[in-house]
């Protein structure tokens, strides 16, 4: 089966959940997990597609398969590295939060279980 990026269903369902929790919803009607983490959630969802097609087209990437597991761990390593130890070294309005590592696993096994399910 070839992977579509962009155009995978997981990557267009997570960027149509960031729009409308993010333009859609009103402040007031959101709770913690919605103002804090739900953008967590579907970061690797939306974000690894669109970094994978970018690999294709440099010649990174050989196939235009599923992603595979372990390209959405290495992904998710260096992501969750990235934002939530050396961004808040580098940036002084950035935090690092564990929790947020945990929202980026539960989003990438999320979108592993529709990419390869069983």
């Amino acid at each position: 089966m070839t992977f579509r990026y962009a155009r995978d269903p997981v990557c267009l369902v997570a960027c149509a959940c960031y729009a409308l929790n993010r333009w859609c919803v009103p402040a007031a009607m959101k709770g913690i997990f919605l103002r804090g983490h739900f953008a967590d959630v579907l970061f690797v969802p939306a974000a690894l597609p669109i970094v994978l097609w970018v690999q294709r087209r440099l010649g990174i990437r050989e196939s235009d398969t599923m992603p595979r597991p372990g390209e959405v761990l290495l992904h998710l390593a260096v992501w969750s590295l990235a934002a939530e130890v050396l961004g808040p070294r580098l940036f002084d309005r950035a935090t690092g939060d564990p929790w947020d590592i945990l929202a980026y696993a539960a989003g990438s096994l999320i979108a592993l279980l529709f990419w390869h399910p069983a």
